[in-house]
């Protein structure tokens, strides 16, 4: 019995080997799993897309948390229960039994949000959406901030080492642009894209979200998650999502699970890729790259940053009455949404009146032209332009 056990050993090491041989793929196989329940399309068509890329991908091996179904692959543990398919997901990874999981519909902690990947419509460039689910932090600037360390986190685990950075014109977009270019100044690599747009920047428009102008493009995670499903879902009406590879890993600081996330609407195509970018987080020690990022952030001031930004975010205001009025002709754009009233009124204390308003390329300080020059000094020491 024994000489039969070590006969069936050995055959399986050649098995292996010969296999390695075929495929070009030697050493272990990336091991992710995927939970099958939960999905609007079925247990099939979560089953279907991680056949695809079990079937595709010789470097990895796909296994399932769920209901027994009829399928080449195996059911690593076996429950009709999602609550239970997430214990067990988690239990799976800890002990080292899977390397990277696919699930929906879960909460990571506050710190913990997910980097989404898309293939842009325009020339169909890959791109990273910091972030797509999950909050990075309570206040909405900062959480945008630590998205892009998470995009940079991210997209150097998928082999990007100097990833471009553009930052969504959303609300915030100048606060973080500010902030993040501090931290750049202090030592932290930020490689920032420029908009195809003719006025320049980081600070990106529709144009390069179809275009993938930016390896990273930064914004809050509520609209990485409505881009995400935009992205994923428009050549289908949207209640089927056929493109991309899903929400993407939970990152943090100290998060020590690849959890990528899929959504209810995702489809074969979309859980195939989701599995794929799972596998990659993995070989590309995710979690590792997360810390040394951190590190290296931290170094160069992050926490004080952010320190300055929530606290000036909650300071009171001071009561500032307006100067004389004037006619203003001049506008001072580069100044974000959420600070603009700000700005304003760091101007009537100076003695300098000022108005607010949206000019082409989003809020404007308008200032008559005589002011104009001073103007501007006053807000760049302020921090509120650059």
């Amino acid at each position: 019995m024994a000489n039969k056990e070590a006969k069936k050993k050995v055959a399986n090491v050649f098995n292996q080997v010969a296999d390695a041989i075929e495929t070009g793929q030697f050493g272990a196989k990336t091991k992710v799993g995927i939970t099958t329940l939960g999905s609007e399309h079925g247990v099939e068509e979560i089953v279907k897309g991680a056949e695809m890329a079990h079937n595709k991908h010789q470097d990895l091996e796909v296994k399932l948390i769920g209901p027994d179904v009829d399928t080449e692959l195996s059911v690593i543990y076996e429950t009709d229960c999602e609550e239970t398919a997430h214990d067990k997901m988690e239990e799976l990874l800890q002990a080292g039994k899977i390397d990277a999981c696919v699930t929906n519909h879960f909460n990571f902690p506050i710190g913990v949000s997910t980097v989404g990947r898309v293939v842009t419509p325009g020339l169909g460039r890959e791109m990273l959406l910091a972030t797509s689910t999950g909050s990075s932090a309570t206040n909405r600037i900062t959480a945008m901030v630590k998205n892009a360390i998470y995009g940079i986190t991210a997209a150097k685990a998928l082999g990007n080492e100097n990833p471009s950075v553009g930052i969504l014109n959303v609300d915030g977009a100048r606060q973080v642009e500010q902030a993040l270019k501090e931290l750049k100044d202090n030592g932290y690599e930020i490689n920032f894209s420029e908009t195809v747009r003719a006025d320049g920047g980081c600070v990106m428009r529709g144009n390069d979200l179809l275009q993938g102008s930016a390896d990273i493009m930064v914004t809050d995670t509520l609209t990485g998650n409505l881009l995400m499903k935009v992205f994923g879902a428009f050549t289908t009406g949207g209640s089927y999502e056929s493109l991309g590879y899903g929400y993407g890993p939970g990152v943090g600081e100290d998060y020590d699970q690849i959890i990528n996330i899929i959504s209810r609407a995702s489809g074969a195509p979309v859980i195939a890729g989701a599995i794929r970018y799972a596998a990659d987080a993995a070989q590309g020690e995710l979690t590792k790259v997360a810390q040394q990022e951190f590190k290296a952030a931290k170094d160069a001031g992050l926490e004080e940053i952010i320190e300055d930004i929530e606290s000036s975010n909650s300071a009171a205001e001071e009561e500032v009455s307006a100067p004389p009025a004037k006619t203003v002709d001049e506008e001072i754009s580069g100044i974000d949404i959420l600070t603009l009233d700000d700005a304003k009124a760091a101007l009537w204390k100076e003695g300098i009146y000022a108005e607010t308003g949206m000019g082409c390329t989003g809020p404007v300080v308008m200032v008559a032209n005589e002011d104009e020059e001073e103007a501007m000094e006053i807000l760049k020491e302020n921090g509120f332009i650059t």
